[in-house]
């Protein structure tokens, strides 16, 4: 199995709009915004920056987002540890997290079933 690349950066941030604009201060553009306190930045063809504001009682933090071909790739490979299936979002695409050997966890975008 291969990846495509990295396809995000997603944020946990407790200030939507504060992290946008640090962003934007970086060169990156803003290409749309949820009325959740959320949205997604980019700068030229690097992988998106998708910013999630989380309450104040929640962690912030970051991941990467790896794209992969088919979800049939990652269940056909036995040395993957998957650690929540995939399942459809609510923006297009479906996701998976899987476990690397040192504890981190990765998220992992796939075409949506068609």
């Amino acid at each position: 199995m291969t990846t495509n690349g990295i396809s995000a950066v997603f944020l946990k941030t407790h200030n939507w709009g504060k992290a946008a604009r640090f962003f934007q201060t970086l060169g990156y553009q803003l290409e749309f915004e949820t009325d959740h306190n959320s949205g997604q930045l980019r700068n030229g063809d690097s992988p998106i920056v998708f910013i999630a504001e989380v309450p104040e009682d929640q962690a912030t933090g970051s991941q990467l987002v790896l794209q992969v071909a088919s979800e049939q790739d990652v269940h056909a490979n036995p040395e993957l540890e998957l650690l929540t299936p995939f399942e459809d979002t609510h923006y297009g695409t479906r996701e998976a997290t899987v476990r690397d050997p040192d504890g981190r966890q990765w998220l992992l975008h796939a075409p949506a079933a068609k």
